[in-house]
């Protein structure tokens, strides 16, 4: 399969960095619901929301140079 012109070449270690973002999104509110206290529906879904959001940030600062474009 062939890349289209101009599209990014994504290394391991973005996928891997997007990867632990979305399991963090996920685990971290649930994790905190069943270890220190429970938490409301609406409470998780903002932390994640928000965990997802910062994450995303993180990522593309991160990698942005490194996501280099096919001639």
């Amino acid at each position: 399969m062939k890349r289209k012109p101009g599209e990014p070449i994504y290394l391991i270690h973005h996928m891997l960095g997007l990867a632990c973002t979305l399991a963090a999104s996920l685990l971290i509110p649930l994790l905190y619901h069943h270890f220190v206290e429970p938490l409301s529906f609406i409470t998780r879904f903002t932390a994640g929301l928000s965990i997802a959001f910062a994450g995303g940030i993180a990522l593309y600062l991160a990698y942005r140079r490194s996501a280099q474009n096919e001639p």
